[in-house]
C-alpha cells in the first residue's frame, strides 16, 4: 500500500526583524507589555519592500527539497497554500514551479486562509495515495501579510508577520510512517468577521477603496475565545478515534499560532502537558498558513520530533476554516 510520507521540511523568514518597541513608537503607547503577557509575541519578521510571497516560497522550498534529498525536477506537483498570493492570477505555485525548475510538476494554489497548509497537506497526501502518477509533492504554506496591514490598527498590525514553511510528501511502501487521517470543518457564518475584503469581484480595488484602506486586513468582530479550543480538541478526539489511539499517545502537536492561550486551553481539555506542542510566536509573530510548517521544520531540525512519532497538525483561519491531520512522522 502506498503511504504519503513527509520526507523533508524547510522554512524561511525575511531578514527584517520588527520588535514590539517599533509598535510602542508607532502607536504612541505601550503594546509590548500586552503582547508579551497575552500572546507571547516579542518580535516578528516582515518582508522588505521588494520581497514577496514567491520569494518566501522559493527559499523555504529549496530547504525542504534539500532535506528530502531530491531535486526540483523530481517533483510531480507543487501546491502553495496562501491567502497573500503573488497575484490574484496566475497562481503563485506556477511562479514557484518556474523558479525552482520543477519542469514536470503540475501546480495550483489553495486558499483556506490559515487552515490552508494542513488542507493542502491533506490534498497532497491523497494525490499520492490515490494515483501512482504522483511520487513527490511539494506543499508550501506562505504568508506575506505585512503587505496588507493598516499600520495604525493595533488589533492587526502588532500580531501578523511573514514567512514560509514547506514539506515534501513522497510515496513509500512497506512503512508505518505517513498520513493516517484528516478532518476538515468550516463555520461559514463567520466569513464576514475577519478578512481582506477588497480586491476580488465583490469589491474591486478603486481609488476610493485605497483611500479608505478597505484593501487591508480587518477584524470586523471579535471571535468567541472558546471557538478554537473547542474545535481543535474535538477534531483531535475525532482523529484519535479513527486511528485507534488515545490523546496521550500523540507525541507532538503543531497548531495555529495566533494565540498561545488557545493552544494551552486545547491541551488542558485533552489532559496533556503544554510542552506537547511547539511554539514559535515569540520570535516569529503570527505567520498564518506558514506557522504550522515553520514550527514543524524547527522541531524536526532541533530533534524535538523523531521518525515514527505520532504528530497532529491543526490549523484554523478566516472563513472560519478548520483542518486537522494525523501523521506518523
Amino acid at each position: 500500500m502506498r503511504k504519503a510520507v513527509i520526507t523533508g521540511t524547510g522554512h524561511y523568514v525575511p531578514e527584517r526583524i520588527v520588535t514590539n518597541q517599533y509598535f510602542n513608537d508607532l502607536l504612541g503607547e505601550d503594546v509590548d507589555t500586552w503582547l508579551r503577557q497575552n500572546v507571547h509575541i516579542e518580535e516578528r519578521r516582515w518582508c522588505a519592500a521588494d520581497e514577496s510571497t514567491a520569494d518566501l516560497c522559493e527559499a523555504a522550498a529549496g530547504r525542504a527539497l534539500e532535506a528530502a534529498g531530491i531535486k526540483a525536477t523530481d517533483l510531480d506537483l507543487v501546491i502553495v497554500a496562501t491567502d497573500t498570493p503573488e497575484y490574484i492570477s496566475p497562481a503563485t505555485a506556477a511562479v514557484l514551479q518556474d523558479r525552482l525548475g520543477a519542469r514536470k510538476a503540475g501546480t495550483f494554489d489553495l486558499n483556506s486562509a490559515c487552515a490552508g497548509f494542513v488542507t493542502a497537506l491533506d490534498v497532497a497526501s491523497k494525490y499520492i495515495i490515490a494515483d501512482n502518477r504522483y511520487q513527490h509533492v511539494l506543499v508550501v504554506g506562505a504568508y506575506a501579510m505585512s503587505k496588507y496591514l493598516n499600520l495604525h490598527d493595533k488589533k492587526t498590525v502588532t500580531l501578523f508577520a511573514d514567512g514560509a514553511g514547506a514539506v515534501v510528501v513522497s510515496a513509500q511502501t512497506n512503512t508505518n510512517r505517513g498520513f493516517l487521517a484528516s478532518e476538515l470543518r468550516t463555520e461559514g457564518q463567520y466569513a464576514s468577521w475577519m478578512g481582506i475584503y477588497a480586491g476580488g469581484t465583490k469589491q474591486p480595488v478603486t481609488e476610493s477603496v485605497v483611500a479608505q484602506q478597505d484593501q487591508l486586513l480587518k477584524f470586523v468582530h471579535k471571535f468567541p475565545k472558546e471557538l478554537n479550543p473547542t474545535y481543535w480538541s474535538e477534531m483531535t478526539l475525532s482523529l484519535c478515534n479513527r486511528i485507534g489511539v488515545g490523546p496521550e499517545e500523540i507525541n507532538h502537536f503543531f497548531i495555529t499560532q495566533i494565540n498561545i492561550n488557545s493552544i494551552w486551553a486545547t491541551l488542558d481539555i485533552l489532559g496533556l502537558p503544554h510542552d506537547r506542542a511547539t511554539y514559535i510566536m515569540q520570535k516569529h509573530g503570527y505567520t498564518g498558513s506558514a506557522a504550522i510548517p515553520m514550527a514543524l521544520d524547527i522541531a524536526a531540525r532541533k530533534g524535538t520530533i523523531q521518525q515514527g512519532d505520532l504528530i497532529f497538525l491543526i490549523g484554523s483561519g478566516g472563513g472560519l476554516a478548520f483542518a486537522a491531520a494525523a501523521f506518523r512522522f
